[in-house]
């Protein structure tokens, strides 16, 4: 499979973000052997991942317990103020591994919804960030909502009209393309449209990359989790460009997919370890 020109993405993998939560948790265990660690949820959208820190004895909950101890982390997506009070009630010691990124599109939703700006969360309801988002915003007004299409908006359209002022927040991993569809929706009914495009740069990079990368090659391998709103976006929009399979890992990788195709690409979400995307290379490489 010589004849094959394989390129792999320079943003591909672990975001700052991601590291950052990964690497303190392992520290915080390494540095407190006796303590119980605990992760409020998945820290990130990726197995092995998961499983690598279970084997450290860093265990992952889903609901805060009464009586809790150790410590418990906020993964990066963040939580709401709610959560962060429940976590030192029950007894534990908080650490917050909220992406900066992340902190700041809170921040700015905060700041939309005490000004009396009704809010808009561009981004997906049912997405950790995104809940964590609208939680924080939602303690300063009550006119906060989460839509990525003009479908989604709609219904508050009569609301939106008579408050006049509209402030916009994103997902920091959401597509420019639904931003801009929520803009420019918004631009036909608001008086007023205040824009805060909080799409991290990492995600911006790696979607404007792969882009590229997509545009001479005969197909793209997307490597990450299909749980992951960034990968899952990311595919979404290489689709577009040139033929594209989204895989976890290099267990779902058949040859079939990559046989006789000349140039390919491969670029990962901000959450898939090295090794995961090593091994679809390699795969492709070997031609098994």
């Amino acid at each position: 499979m010589s004849n094959q020109n394989i390129k792999l993405a320079k943003f591909a993998g672990f975001c700052y973000g991601v590291k950052r939560a990964v690497e303190t948790a392992k520290k915080l265990k390494k540095e407190n052997p006796e303590k119980n660690i605990y992760i409020l949820g998945e820290l990130i959208h990726n197995t092995d991942v998961i499983n690598e820190l279970e084997a450290l004895g860093i265990k992952t909950i889903y609901e805060v317990p009464a009586k809790g101890d150790g410590i418990c982390i906020i993964r990066s997506h963040g939580e709401s103020p709610e959560v962060f009070e429940k976590i030192k009630n029950a007894g534990f010691e908080l650490v917050d591994l909220t992406c900066p990124d992340v902190k700041k599109v809170q921040q700015r939703a905060i700041e939309l919804a005490q000004n009396d700006y009704f809010v808009v969360i561009v981004g997906k309801p049912n997405h950790p960030e995104v809940m964590a988002i609208k939680a924080n915003a939602d303690l300063y007004s009550q006119n906060v909502v989460v839509a990525t299409t003009i479908e989604e908006l709609e219904p508050f359209s009569e609301k939106i009209k008579a408050h006049k002022k509209v402030g916009v927040v994103v997902q920091t991993t959401q597509m420019v393309s639904s931003l801009n569809l929520v803009v420019n929706y918004l631009n036909t009914i608001a008086k007023e449209v205040l824009i805060h495009n909080t799409i991290c740069q990492s995600t911006a990079m790696r979607q404007r990359e792969a882009k590229e990368l997509a545009s001479e090659s005969d197909l793209m391998v997307v490597v990450g989790s299909k749980k992951s709103a960034n990968t899952t976006h990311l595919a979404q929009i290489l689709k577009d460009c040139t033929k594209t399979i989204h895989i976890e890992n290099d267990t779902e990788l058949k040859e079939d997919f990559y046989k006789n195709i000349e140039n390919i690409g491969i670029t990962a979400g901000a959450s898939t370890p090295q090794a995961v995307i090593d091994k679809v290379i390699n795969k492709i490489k070997g031609g098994i």
